[in-house]
């Protein structure tokens, strides 16, 4: 009664209700709901963008560079001396950050799996480039694609694994992870004398190329930088610790690098006159270039089903090592072996639509492989015996008495810490996440 009566006093005095009030102020705030969220949806929609752009860094950054590139190619094709800038300064400080970063100390793992390891670079260099070639060769003389992508498809086919993708996309998946970062370096270090070897063997020597200067250039370049870097690695610390202090700004730098090539070759290749290539015949390759890694993918299973039927993690990683070619490596290659050709940016297209591709698939395919490797474990293990013993050799791994378990299982445990487990899917970038890794950037 006498909360009624001060209630009613309230209200004779001016002052507001503050039940009435909050009753009738709910529609009210229902309506200003509604017209908070059709405001955010533009915020939200810019998230979401920015999201998928810092997620897709480096694809995004190479699109953007070529539609620069078209909207006025002389910037990059003469004003910015791309000579060099980006055939000298560009390519050069990429290969110093590739050498500081190659770990050749695993190079003394080559024996312990040699079979393996070479049963993966002679499918990755060999078998994925001749075959690649010979398709290729096919759809030229069959008018499918002009004869400048089916050179480039060549030329990406001939390159190294990647680093950082394979070794995450690895151990996502339950593969090995000490065959994975062996098989990375020794591949990108092969890759340095055998990539140029391989696509001048498939291409030829045409016009445009001097083989004494290309070779005489790619040491100057490629050979020469990585030498400097692992020299810099093995006898000053100094530089190692500060590379690494600065670990993600070299990355951004060398990432810039990369994509300032790609820029400056496409400004060379959109500075000619005539259209040999048309908007369709580049669709035409991407789709091309999607059924040959799914073909590439599905013969190195068998492949290595045939060699190794009770090493299930070592056929996960070889899956990846033996179809995955290499961005950071490829670029500079290319600008060098072919600086002065006018299709160099053609050239290019082929590895940076392989790029992508290889990460989608491998990102779709690492929880059902994780999944898979686990079944083959007690599958084996069941079988007991022969089978019983590989399977354990699976699950430890690279675990054998020798001195060289400790830093194995150290390197196991560093690449652990950048996988989200086997089968999960975080939605973050494995290729993003995989730069945490490993020294040299693999974008």
């Amino acid at each position: 009664m006498t909360e009624h009566n001060e209630q009613a006093a309230s209200i004779e005095q001016g002052e507001p209700n503050t039940a009435l009030q909050t009753e009738k102020s709910k529609p009210s705030e229902k309506a200003q709901q509604e017209e908070e969220e059709d405001v955010s949806g533009c915020p939200k929609l810019w998230n979401a963008f920015v999201k998928f752009y810092f997620k897709n860094e480096f694809i995004m950054q190479v699109v953007i560079a070529i539609l620069l590139a078209r909207a006025y190619p002389p910037l990059g094709a003469d004003y910015l001396q791309p000579q060099i800038t980006a055939t000298w300064i560009c390519v050069v400080f990429i290969f110093i950050l590739a050498g500081l970063g190659l770990k050749t100390e695993e190079f003394k793992k080559a024996f312990q799996r040699f079979s393996f390891n070479a049963s993966v670079q002679v499918f990755n260099f060999g078998v994925v480039s001749s075959l690649v070639f010979g398709i290729s060769r096919g759809l030229v003389s069959l008018d499918v694609i002009p004869q400048a992508l089916a050179d480039g498809m060549v030329v990406c086919a001939s390159l190294p694994l990647t680093i950082n993708m394979c070794l995450v996309l690895t151990k996502s998946a339950g593969g090995d992870e000490a065959s994975a970062i062996f098989n990375a370096a020794f591949g990108n270090m092969l890759g340095v004398f055998l990539s140029p070897i391989l696509i001048l063997a498939y291409l030829g020597v045409s016009g445009d190329v001097d083989l004494f200067s290309v070779f005489y250039k790619l040491a100057l370049r490629v050979v020469l930088p990585v030498s400097i870097g692992q020299v810099l690695q093995k006898c000053s610390p100094k530089v190692v610790a500060f590379v690494k202090e600065y670990k993600p700004r070299f990355k951004k730098a060398q990432q810039l690098a990369l994509v300032f090539i790609v820029y400056t070759v496409f400004c060379r290749t959109f500075s000619k006159d005539d259209d040999d290539v048309k908007v369709g015949d580049i669709f035409i390759m991407i789709a091309i270039q999607f059924c040959l890694l799914c073909l590439v993918m599905a013969l190195s299973w068998v492949y290595l089903k045939a060699l190794f039927p009770k090493e299930p993690t070592l056929r996960v990683m070889g899956l990846f090592g033996c179809t995955h070619k290499t961005v950071a490596m490829g670029v500079p290659l290319i600008n060098a072996i072919y600086e002065s050709d006018i299709n160099v940016g053609l050239y290019t297209l082929p590895l940076l639509i392989w790029h992508p591709m290889q990460l989608v698939l491998g990102s779709y395919l690492s929880p059902r492989l994780a999944e898979w490797v686990e079944n083959e474990k007690a599958r084996l293990e069941q079988e007991g015996g022969q089978g019983g013993d590989a399977a354990e050799r699976d699950e430890e791994g690279v675990k054998e008495p020798s001195q060289g378990d400790t830093k194995n299982d150290a390197l196991g445990s560093t690449a652990a810490n950048f996988s989200n487990g086997k089968g999960k899917n975080t939605g973050k970038d494995p290729s993003v996440d995989a730069k945490e890794y490993d020294e040299s950037s693999e974008c």
